[in-house]
């Protein structure tokens, strides 16, 4: 998989090693459909194994860093028990791959950090948030 290959994810490489991921849905604050979800697990990875990549730094397009899962996606899960064994899957990988990067990651919490998006921000080495930075996360409330 290449950089070229992503969909909703934007790379600028610049120098000394530093490479910027943006999330790339601003129409819908950035929350991760399917693909999105997708290219959440397996980023991180890619980038690991990139000798020219020093650093990462993650934020968000527009206005939110991510609004969690898109709620056509989780609506759409919710009717198929694999589609939720599968976003349970790459929700732990997704964990899983960001906690084993061996690159420092930094998050850039550039407005609301949500659900999964709230994952990404905090999971990072070093997350530095703006002044219009909200975190939630309303797992809390599904029990």
């Amino acid at each position: 998989m290449s950089y070229q290959t992503f969909e909703h994810i934007l790379f600028a490489q610049h120098e000394n090693g530093v490479i910027w991921l943006t999330l790339n849905r601003p129409d819908r604050l950035n929350a991760a459909n399917r693909q999105l979800h997708t290219e959440l697990v397996k980023v991180w990875a890619l980038l690991d194994a990139d000798p020219a990549v020093k650093v990462i730094v993650v934020t968000g397009a527009g206005r939110a860093f991510s609004a969690g899962g898109d709620l056509q996606m989780v609506e759409d899960a919710h009717r198929d028990y694999e589609e939720v064994l599968r976003i349970l899957d790459e929700a732990r990988e997704l964990v899983y791959n960001m906690l084993n990067c061996s690159k420092p990651i930094i998050s850039a919490i550039n407005g609301p950090a949500v659900g999964a998006g709230l994952v990404v921000a905090l999971l990072a080495d070093i997350s530095i948030a703006a002044n219009e930075a909200r975190l939630a996360d309303g797992h809390v409330r599904m029990g």
